[in-house]
């Protein structure tokens, strides 16, 4: 399915050659970019696709979206200056954008892993130090934790916000599959922090299925060979001026894989 048939951004230069958004995009050729069911931009660091991704789901009204505590005055200009299309279905109607769809950040996942493992490490902690103390039970003493008794609110409620950040592959992998539902557009940014290859082209393979066979439609920024050689996409190559389609294998971070491999060929016969 394809809710969002095209994107442009804004055509609109400022004097301030520093201003942000528009200076990511001030030597870009501007056009319309048209979307398949899997649209993927990639780019190296600082080539503008987790910006772009970031406008799109303003723009969309996409829940997740970023807001920035210095200069969101001029992130809300170029937005209001961006154009998009929706697409339509079989009889030709014009498609809403799903409300319930989603723009997820590598950052939000390491956070909610970050608040999972804090919690357990406390709760093992807690409950070794209430079983010591008190001689009780290890249910007594879980059951205590869970409850909140013993343990002040507030300590609960840094844990649950906590900012520090570690990642842990497997778990962002079942998060990532939790938030997906049929029938719905979702805006990931580098989905592939923290997994391994494996979980790179696993995670891969379950987003063709999705937009394949559930109706879903997926817009993802990426520098992973292994996510650009297993999705069914349109690729939009953020490091040329033009932002071109591209092959996954024409792309340099790809061909720097390929390159390096090829250079220590001898040892892997």
């Amino acid at each position: 399915m394809v809710y969002l048939s095209s994107f442009m951004v804004s055509e609109h230069r400022m004097r301030n050659p520093n201003v942000y958004p528009y200076h990511v995009f001030r030597k870009k050729e501007i056009y319309p970019m048209v979307f398949a069911p899997i649209t993927v931009f990639y780019g190296n660091n600082g080539s503008g696709k987790s910006t772009l991704l970031n406008i799109i789901a303003q723009k969309a009204g996409v829940r997740g979206c970023e807001t920035y505590a210095y200069g969101q005055n001029y992130i809300d200009k170029f937005v209001g200056e961006c154009k998009f299309d929706v697409g339509e279905d079989d009889s030709g109607r014009r498609l809403c954008i799903p409300k319930d769809s989603l723009y997820i950040k590598s950052e939000d996942i390491l956070y909610e892993i970050k608040k999972i493992q804090q919690e357990e490490a406390l709760e093992r902690g807690y409950v070794y130090e209430k079983m010591k103390e008190k001689g009780v039970g290890r249910t007594e003493a879980e059951h205590e934790f869970q409850s909140g008794k013993g343990m002040a609110w507030s300590r609960k409620e840094i844990i649950q916000f906590a900012q520090e950040k570690y990642s842990n592959g497997e778990t962002a992998m079942q998060l990532l599959m939790d938030a997906f539902a049929p029938d719905n557009l979702y805006l990931l940014d580098e989905p592939e922090v923290s997994l391994s290859p494996q979980n790179q082209v696993k995670l891969a393979e379950e987003v063709n299925k999705l937009a394949r066979f559930l109706g879903c439609q997926f817009m993802i920024a990426t520098h992973s060979p292994f996510m650009l050689g297993t999705l069914k996409a349109k690729i939009y190559n953020l490091d040329s001026d033009s932002m071109e389609e591209a092959k996954w294998y024409e792309l340099e971070n790809v061909r720097f894989f390929y390159e390096f491999f090829e250079k220590n060929r001898e040892w892997f016969r």
